[in-house]
């Protein structure tokens, strides 16, 4: 079962992205901060990364250099409220970009789109 990590600041944002990737089918693991998300992934290395750029402690562009660092193949997809940082140049390093919405269709179809295309590189 492919493990889906989500770092997300809001309760209800964390909580909706849990139960509609749960119903897919996916592990999903949720975390709240930066912190939090570099100790999971220590732990337990997910297949793709859901990150949000607004949450508590360090800001998600910091943890996505961090997690990076770490792992450069990890699929990560910036799931975040604004287009705001869709110009920063370090969310480029990022597999995807997508503005929330309540409609997750977009977010599950490009963790689908990821998981295929990480599954073909091992084959």
């Amino acid at each position: 079962m492919e493990k889906i990590l989500i770092i997300d600041g809001n309760d209800d944002q964390r909580r909706l992205c849990e139960i509609e990737l749960k119903s897919e089918g996916y592990e999903v693991i949720t975390v709240r901060n930066g912190w939090e998300a570099l100790l999971e992934t220590k732990n337990r290395v997910p297949d793709v990364v859901v990150l949000d750029i607004m949450i508590p402690g360090m800001d998600g562009i910091e943890l996505l250099s961090k997690l990076i660092s770490i792992n450069r193949n990890l699929p990560i997809i910036i799931h975040t409220s604004t287009d705001d940082y869709r110009d920063n140049f370090m969310t480029w390093c990022a597999d995807a970009y997508i503005t929330k919405s309540l409609d997750l269709m977009e977010l599950k179809d490009k963790i689908r789109e990821l998981l295929d295309k990480s599954k073909r590189a091992y084959v």
